[in-house]
């Protein structure tokens, strides 16, 4: 560590130990935000440095990377694997996209033991938008995987950057639909692990070559419910019906093709088109609060808005965590990461993750998954490659279908 670095950490130490006995959920109060400002550059506009927070469970030790979107040479968007239902290191997608800086994303289907023979996915829990190109649409909330979601929040919420480079909390729900001879049916998902009960989904290239059958499992209201035992497949290339199945299928979807999966209700509806028929196949996501459009966007939940903590919010159980803050009116993104060494693994509540962001200067802020999948990555100035800043908990990189990566022109 710098000497620079290690002045900040003693200071941010001394400040933290001023400002509150660290009682609650009120643990390491408002920090002014030109305190984000600190640390090493990387790149341009980039920045990392660490700290010690004290919180109920003992002191953790924190990653954080400021982004100052306000500078035109950055930008940040998703790191994925190419396809939805894959997973990488986030390590290998930041250097495969040559990103300076990154961390891990979304709640991600992980595991099918409820599930016997099924294969999981990989794929993400919400909405997912890359370089402006929409992957994917959010799960059923009772679909999800990660903890309980906090009052008031859904599988829909996102935080994104528009195109107009301003970093924003927002939700995004499907609007899609499927015309045919017999008239229009609703799209209930797009490249999701989990359709809703009598819906149909639309999987494209973006998918991938993972199994569709987990998308007919479970319900709206229970992950680990049986899988549907009335399901339907059809497959759309130029417009038309060119094949079908009563059984979902796997491998990769060719570029231009559609496969159209349903359950109950939406198998019936499928089960009425014959090879030959047209079918007319539209989606996009609809952002619930911005008109303007997103060039990034990934799922977690938010913990903060409007710099106050959501009501509610867990306060007793501890973790290691990644989080991002939204700060500057939405001109400064601030990534943070947990560290997963044994010293410091008790990590943070939600709660304090909530308060520990608004003390760096967030206005709002967002949690992603955590845990085994917690992970930073910085280059080191002048390094053409990142490195791994804090300790995974798991003791290696785990594998993760998307997360945020930070980029800088030269």
């Amino acid at each position: 560590m710098t000497r620079r670095n290690a002045r900040f950490r003693r200071t941010v130490l001394t400040v933290l130990a001023a400002w509150s006995a660290l009682a609650g959920a009120a643990l390491v109060g408002a920090a002014p935000a030109s305190g984000a400002q600190s640390g090493t550059e990387i790149a341009p506009g980039v920045t990392y440095r660490e700290l010690d927070i004290p919180a109920a469970k003992g002191v953790t030790h924190a990653h954080v990377v400021s982004v100052d979107l306000r500078d035109p040479r950055v930008r940040v968007d998703l790191l994925h694997p190419g396809v939805v239902a894959s997973r990488a290191p986030v390590s290998q997608l930041a250097d495969t996209r040559g990103a300076v800086a990154g961390v891990n994303g979304d709640f991600f289907n992980i595991t099918e033991t409820q599930h016997p023979g099924v294969e999981a996915t990989g794929a993400t829990v919400g909405p997912a938008i890359a370089s402006g190109h929409t992957l994917k649409g959010a799960v059923p909330d009772g679909q999800r995987f990660g903890p309980a979601l906090p009052a008031g929040t859904t599988t829909k919420d996102v935080l994104g950057v528009g195109v107009d480079g301003r970093a924003r909390l927002d939700s995004l729900a499907l609007d899609g639909s499927l015309r045919t001879k017999e008239g229009r049916l609703p799209l209930g998902g797009l490249n999701q692990y989990a359709l809703p009960e009598g819906s149909i989904g639309a999987f494209t290239s973006d998918w991938g070559s993972v199994s569709r059958v987990r998308a007919t499992c479970g319900t709206d209201a229970d992950r680990a419910a049986p899988c549907s035992t009335d399901t339907h497949e059809v497959t759309v290339r130029g417009g038309r019906v060119v094949a079908s199945a009563d059984t979902p299928g796997t491998g990769p979807i060719a570029a231009g093709t559609t496969v159209l999966v349903g359950r109950e209700a939406g198998a019936q509806q499928l089960r009425k088109l014959s090879a030959g028929d047209p079918v007319a196949v539209r989606h996009r996501l609809v952002a619930a609060d911005s008109r303007i459009p997103y060039r990034f966007a990934l799922g977690g939940y938010p913990v903060l808005t409007g710099g106050q903590p959501l009501p509610g919010l867990d306060n007793a159980t501890s973790a290691v965590r990644t989080a991002v803050g939204i700060a500057d009116h939405g001109r400064r993104l601030l990534l943070l990461a947990l560290d997963g060494a044994p010293a410091y693994r008790s990590g943070l509540t939600i709660a304090e993750v909530a308060s520990t962001m608004r003390g760096l200067g967030s206005e709002d802020a967002f949690s992603l998954d955590g845990g085994g999948s917690t992970t930073l990555v910085a280059r080191e100035p002048g390094a053409g490659t990142v490195s791994v800043r804090n300790h995974p908990s798991g003791g290696a990189e785990r594998p993760v279908p998307n997360g945020i990566g930070v980029f800088v022109r030269s």
